[in-house]
């Protein structure tokens, strides 16, 4: 018969009674205490940066005057975002951030798991180790060199970009003006930017794949292709929906970077979403209760997003987050 005791850590027995006490609790950290001296950076990061933070959303529910502190001003309610529900504002900024993230979500999610299959193809080592590197690189350039980029490519009178297309004989779109092009321009230079990093998951991914599945489709006589979309995507499905959940939590989360770096007055009209208008109402017009509502009203939607998704993947599916 197994010995019970080799069961639980350190061969302590743990009487009835006992498991989930205050003592028996204490009684566990005290003897794997290196494990959470481990996870304290961590935790402490977590709990300093994350969570205490979270004890001033309560101004946007109060009408925030900074002499008199959070605690000493007055309560205000829902006004706030009944405020910004009924802006005239409102539906074009909730238009432009969904619209963006849309885009973002219906180009970039599949790039990089098609360029993951294809270096799972290469077989030229030189080649590989090249392609990787190249489609690598741009996710180190950082946001403000990346918008100073796009600005000097697609200028209109310096742009190589622009040059480019006049010399074929075609009339160059005003891409940093016409509110028509900003979000394919800030869509297909952010997946330039981040597509080849994002391979890296889903090559980790296919490198845990037997090879023996494919030895025996070769025999079987299965093409490449019948061989990349039996064995290889079957494997990178639960990956994508882990990353596919995790997408849909921030939603309404575009980064207001780089955005605010090529937003100007002629294409506000489709580049101002929910996080340029928190940022201008907050740090430049110094209302920080608003800014704070419209900030949680954000904050509260992607997480609802994130379990609506993740409860759906979860019925229908073993690959859910939880």
């Amino acid at each position: 018969m197994q010995d019970t005791k080799a069961a639980v850590p350190g061969n302590a027995m743990l009487k009835p009674g006992k498991v989930g006490t205050g003592k028996g609790v204490w009684k566990r950290i005290i003897t794997n205490w290196e494990l959470y001296i481990f996870i304290a950076p961590a935790f402490l990061y977590f709990l300093i940066f994350s969570y205490g933070p979270m004890y001033g959303i309560q101004i946007a529910f109060k009408n925030f005057i900074p002499t008199k502190g959070i605690s000493g001003s007055p309560w205000v309610g829902f006004d706030h975002f009944e405020r910004f529900f009924h802006s005239y504002y409102f539906w074009d900024l909730l238009w432009n951030t969904l619209s963006i993230s849309l885009y973002e979500l219906a180009i970039g999610f599949p790039i990089p798991i098609i360029l993951a299959l294809a270096f799972n193809e290469v077989r030229n080592g030189f080649f590989k180790k090249l392609a990787q590197t190249v489609t690598y690189a741009p996710h180190f350039i950082s946001v403000v060199v990346m918008a100073g980029m796009i600005i000097s490519f697609l200028s209109p009178s310096t742009g190589i970009v622009t040059h480019i297309i006049e010399g074929l004989g075609f009339k160059s779109p005003d891409f940093l003006t016409d509110p028509r092009w900003f979000k394919t321009m800030y869509v297909l230079s952010g997946v330039w930017q981040s597509a080849g990093w994002g391979t890296i998951i889903y090559l980790a991914a296919l490198s845990g794949v037997d090879p023996g599945l494919h030895e025996a489709a070769i025999i079987d006589g299965a093409s490449r292709f019948q061989r990349i979309r039996h064995i290889n995507i079957p494997t990178l499905v639960p990956t994508m929906t882990i990353l596919l959940i995790l997408n849909m939590g921030s939603l309404l989360g575009v980064g207001f970077e780089k955005i605010l770096l090529l937003q100007n007055p002629l294409n506000m009209e489709s580049s101002d979403v929910i996080s340029t208008f928190v940022y201008r109402s907050g740090l430049v017009d110094a209302q920080y209760s608003f800014s704070t509502a419209i900030g949680l009203f954000n904050s509260v939607i992607n997480c609802v997003m994130l379990i609506v998704v993740n409860q759906i993947v979860r019925r229908t599916s073993e690959n859910s987050l939880w």
